[in-house]
């Protein structure tokens, strides 16, 4: 076949510029990198191999070659896994197809990852940092089962094209030929990629080998020395899920932490156990510090690699982790599974329903006990994953309390950022509250500055600041909490002992009588407040209604949002309200008391931070009546 020369996607070049000109510390990541990579191809053939006898037809051993050649500057990196087809091979080598694409490429160019350039790891593009130390990068690759003929050499220079073209390959698997850079030529020399494979790929479970020449006596002539070329292994393989805690150093759980995450950063907590009984296991699990970039997106990965007898089924099992704990890396193995389960079988098999309850349970009892003894730590990691964590009281009615134990907020009387438990909140509750009050909003200020919170603030109680867009339908699905109930500052018929509110019922009556059949297709009610003090109006949620900020997340998402209940509520103390009861007294069919009712309902919008029905309308009202009383 002919030599067929490609260009790159726009985006593969701009990384590689940025690689190779941007980052300058750091550059043997590029030999974890391609280790790890050969090591997910000899995943996916070996695993392959026990339903195929044709990927490893010999038997042959599973291994990952370095090959340092000084006379020629090359450094390859060789592996007998899965391979690439020429389409694979121009379609994984030539374009990214992952959806932090952009993402990257704006860390790219910020220090974070000029300082640590480790993090590509975690953007699926580490073949690429190949290029920090290469000039020409060559690979010649044959899949497994595939006849010599039908090899593949894919080859760049990193000048925005490459060319591709079938070959023939002894053996299936891939090298990866690095041309190295005059002064990359240090990674050629033994010693430096003994220290890199020592650092970075230690645990790797497949042997990272390399031909290494020794002088030795010369059985024949002692006072001789002959040199022996004998391959060696640089790298221990024993998988450090299966060792015992004692034998494992903190820097190695944090080396193997960085090797299956792609995270520059020591993990939050380390989670080591094995289970012993009916079902036996070993987990490997970590909470990391830092949230990934993409953890909201639908495509992010969930679940610990499972392994069953030492043989990699699955990089992340779903079926082992609740998505709420989405945030957990780790490994799992497993003696007790098939090594032909499949994922639909996982959904059902009561082992994977063992362990997943297990590390659930684990996790929890970690999150709970750093947040006891730890609680700086824990107040971290929360900031990074309490958005994430607090779904769990949607998806788990089983451990929703276990989860509101750990869940923390701010409140109105405490220093912003600073947050606090409900087993807190509930302690500082005085005798006579009944009920635990929150006010959703989608920020500190925005909530604090509410007219929702007029009485509350004049009253001095306590009110638990919800500011994640789903903080609402969490409350509302916790259910009692130490025997309180959650009341919503924005939400029903609010009251804090307030003994004048039925008296004023009855005296404004009549008033609220007229501004509720006016305002009839827009509210079901017009009542008295209880929850304000200097505002004029505010709109009130029926208890079991989503609060305005839900009901906007939800219409955003495109899902119809069924209309509430909503009452007006109006602040008899207020000028406004006793102006309007004089013009009732005066003329109830007064045209400027309809305008009035109009204007008040169109600010009771506002001040909930949505807009009025008609702006024109209400800007021409709201003139009128500045001319109005002007002339006054």
């Amino acid at each position: 076949m002919t030599v067929s020369k490609r260009k790159f996607k726009a985006e593969v070049n701009q990384i590689l510029d940025l690689m190779i000109h941007s980052l300058y510390s750091h550059k043997e990541i590029f030999l974890r990198e391609l280790i790890s990579n050969a090591s997910d191809a000899i995943d996916k053939a070996r695993y392959l191999a026990l339903t195929d006898t044709n990927v490893n037809p010999g038997g042959d051993e599973w291994q990952i070659e370095l090959i340092p050649d000084e006379a020629a500057g090359t450094l390859t990196v060789r592996d007998n896994g899965i391979g690439l087809t020429l389409d694979e091979a121009a379609e994984s080598l030539g374009t990214i197809a992952h959806s932090g694409t952009k993402e990257f490429l704006k860390l790219l160019e910020s220090r974070e990852v000029k300082d640590n350039p480790e993090l590509i790891g975690q953007f699926g593009v580490g073949f690429y940092s190949a290029f920090m130390v290469a000039d020409q990068v060559v690979v010649v690759s044959r899949r497994a089962g595939a006849p010599a003929e039908q090899a593949v050499r894919w080859k760049s220079q990193a000048d925005g094209s490459y060319t591709i073209e079938e070959v023939t390959k002894e053996g299936r698997g891939t090298d990866v030929i690095l041309h190295l850079k005059e002064e990359t030529k240090q990674y050629l020399k033994e010693w430096e990629l003994r220290n890199v494979v020592k650092q970075y790929s230690d645990f790797i479970e497949y042997p990272v080998v390399m031909e290494v020449t020794r002088s030795k006596p010369d059985p024949d002539n002692e006072e001789k020395q002959v040199e022996t070329t004998e391959l060696e292994t640089l790298n221990s393989r024993k998988a450090i899920w299966l060792k015992d805690k004692s034998e494992i150093t903190e820097e190695e759980y944090h080396e193997f932490y960085k090797h299956i995450s792609h995270d520059y950063t020591a993990p939050a907590r380390t989670i080591h156990y094995k289970a012993e009984g009916t079902t036996e296991f070993s987990a490997l699990l970590y909470l990391p510090k830092q949230r990934p970039f993409n953890i909201y997106y639908q495509d992010y990965k969930v679940g610990p690699t499972l392994y069953v007898r030492r043989v990699q089924i699955m990089d992340h099992c779903e079926a082992m982790l609740p998505p709420y704990l989405r945030f957990v890396k780790g490994v799992v193995e497993s003696a007790d599974l098939p090594l032909n389960v499949s994922r639909e079988i996982l959904q059902d098999n009561k082992i994977v329903n063992v362990i997943k309850k297990s590390i659930t349970k684990k996790v929890l009892d970690t999150l709970a006990e750093m947040k006891k003894n730890e609680p700086d730590a824990y107040i971290e990691f929360y900031g990074e994953f309490g958005r994430v964590l607090k779904e769990g009281v949607h998806h788990d009615f089983e451990r929703k309390e276990a989860i509101a134990e750990l869940l923390l907020f701010e409140t109105t009387k405490t220093e912003p950022g600073k947050k606090i438990s409900l087993a807190d909140y509930v302690a500082r509750m005085p005798a006579e509250q009944k009920e635990i009050y929150y006010m959703t909003g989608p920020d500190r200020a925005t909530a604090e500055s509410s007219p929702y919170l007029e009485v509350f603030k004049e009253k001095g109680v306590e009110v638990i600041l919800a500011t994640d867009d789903i903080d609402d339908l969490i409350i509302s699905q916790l259910g009692p909490y130490q025997e309180k109930e959650f009341q919503s500052a924005i939400k029903g018929d609010l009251d804090l002992g307030d003994t004048q509110k039925e008296e004023k019922q009855k005296e404004y009556g009549d008033l609220l009588a007229l501004m509720q059949e006016q305002l009839k297709e827009q509210v079901s009610a017009v009542r008295v407040s209880g929850r304000l003090k200097d505002s004029a109006v505010c709109l009130v949620a029926g208890e079991h209604d989503l609060d305005p900020q839900m009901a906007k997340m939800f219409r955003a998402m495109g899902q119809e949002v069924p209309q509430g209940q909503r009452s007006l509520e109006v602040n008899p103390g207020h000028p406004l309200i006793a102006k309007m009861q004089e013009l009732f007294a005066a003329d109830a069919k007064s045209e400027r008391l309809k305008e009035y009712v109009e204007l008040l309902y169109d600010q009771a919008l506002l001040l909930e931070g949505d807009r009025p029905r008609d702006p024109v309308a209400f800007a021409r009202s709201l003139s009128k009546l500045m001319a109005e009383t002007t002339e006054n």
